[in-house]
């Protein structure tokens, strides 16, 4: 009964139209009323202690450090590097849009971020030298997903916070994932391109490759600064999220002189706007964590999941189809803020590492935000390509079969998320 009323209190409140915060907040009370358990003041406090999180700090810095890379010309110069080194081949814009893809999510953890600096920059590329515009979108938002996987990944930070699960463990594991859907990519669209008629690029010099590389080594030293800051002990995650910050602020400012102090003022106040809208999420999504948590959900769950509990990979594949049902009709913070705290202890009890765990939820979840009906990362790149979302939607089934068919490897051998966790340890 406190499963029904929990879900039918959520999407209910959904399908009528309210905003997901408000709806997290009232099903939490919902909750309370059955419960018998109402109380106002326990609802102010657990927003309050939902905002007020050491980790969640981490947050507002990420998204100040993408605002920086995208308006410091970072984003630009890593473009760049990547069109000097295999621009020049058959389809090598696509594989331009790749690599640059991997190389922006190991910077700023944000899918929508990266995903409209890469559409900005390269879907009239692609246009101009003749590739299929639908299919250009279709390869850019996948890419666009890749950096919430890649650390920084400020998805981690949020489910690490609402699961109680380490941040630095989740960040580690999500290294070889993030790199092999970038190269699943690369196999999906060598066979794509094949029977495209395209221009090609001219083929840099050594010279031009060279000063290229220099240009985009700023770039390229970030992702370096942060992981071995965390792997060497010298800051924690959210450090982490503070030095990624300072570094672009400086590296906007000083080194490549694309941002004013002038232009400073609107970047933080979107940041800041931005910010708002994911720390309000987090701070009414504990009040039904809470009620979550006194109400006993998880261990509904696992005795309605009782089966599968002796075997772990069918377990999680359950729970991968159940997430992949999820995201045709909620965006991944809300699925994290929702769900993360009712299936993480359902999947520890089945034997399931907790950070593994978090990157295989975090993984299915992007799905959701390439495939329609809410697909927030797809709708970005169709804004900017001035197409419709039908067209996007053909344009990126080969890339999403992909993704579908490493998370199935993922399911059946675990060993590949969790080998860099024994290795860092």
């Amino acid at each position: 009964m406190t499963l029904t009323i929990f879900l039918g209190s959520l999407f209910g409140l959904m399908l009528l139209g309210m905003p997901i915060a408000f709806a997290l907040m009232l099903t939490g009370v919902a909750l309370m009323v059955h419960l018998d358990f109402f109380d106002a003041q326990l609802v102010a406090q657990n927003m309050l202690s939902g905002a007020d999180n050491y980790p969640l700090m981490a947050v507002p810095f990420f998204i100040l450090a993408g605002e920086l890379m995208n308006a410091g010309g970072i984003s630009q110069r890593i473009i760049n590097l990547a069109v000097s080194l295999v621009g020049h081949i058959k389809g090598g814009l696509g594989y331009v849009t790749i690599g640059a893809s991997v190389m922006l999510a190991s910077l700023s953890g944000s899918a929508i971020a990266d995903t409209a600096a890469l559409a900005t920059l390269l879907i009239p590329m692609m246009r101009d030298h003749g590739y299929p515009v639908p299919r250009s979108a279709g390869l850019i938002a996948s890419g666009g997903i890749i950096a919430p996987i890649i650390p920084p990944s400020m998805p981690f930070i949020i489910f690490g916070v609402t699961t109680n699960t380490s941040i630095s463990a989740l960040f580690m594991a999500g290294i070889v994932p993030g790199l092999l859907m970038g190269i699943g990519l690369v196999c999906a669209w060598m066979f794509v391109v094949r029977d495209m008629t395209v221009k090609l690029q001219p083929k840099a010099s050594g010279r031009e490759r060279l000063k290229a590389l220099g240009d985009g080594i700023w770039a390229l030293a970030l992702p370096v600064i942060i992981i071995g800051g965390l792997r060497g002990g010298i800051f924690t995650p959210t450090e982490a999220a503070v030095v990624a910050a300072v570094y672009s602020l400086f590296v906007a400012l000083f080194v490549y002189r694309q941002v004013t102090l002038a232009q400073l003022v609107p970047l933080l106040v979107q940041a800041a706007r931005t910010t708002s809208t994911v720390m309000f999420l987090c701070a009414a999504a504990l009040v039904s964590s809470y009620m979550v948590t006194l109400a006993d959900l998880p261990q509904q769950m696992t005795e309605l999941l009782a089966p599968l509990m002796d075997n772990p990979k069918l377990l999680m594949l359950a729970i991968a189809c159940l997430l992949l049902a999820v995201g045709t009709v909620m965006d991944l913070t809300p699925t994290i803020l929702v769900l993360g705290p009712v299936l993480t202890p359902l999947a520890i009890k089945a034997g399931i590492d907790p950070a593994y765990f978090g990157v295989m939820f975090v993984l299915v979840g992007t799905l959701g935000l390439i495939h329609p009906p809410v697909c927030t990362v797809l709708n970005v790149v169709c804004g900017v390509a001035r197409i419709s979302l039908e067209s996007a939607t053909k344009g990126i089934w080969p890339f999403l079969l992909t993704y579908i068919v490493l998370l199935g490897l993922l399911i059946a051998v675990p060993e590949i998320v969790t080998a860099p966790l024994h290795f860092f340890h």
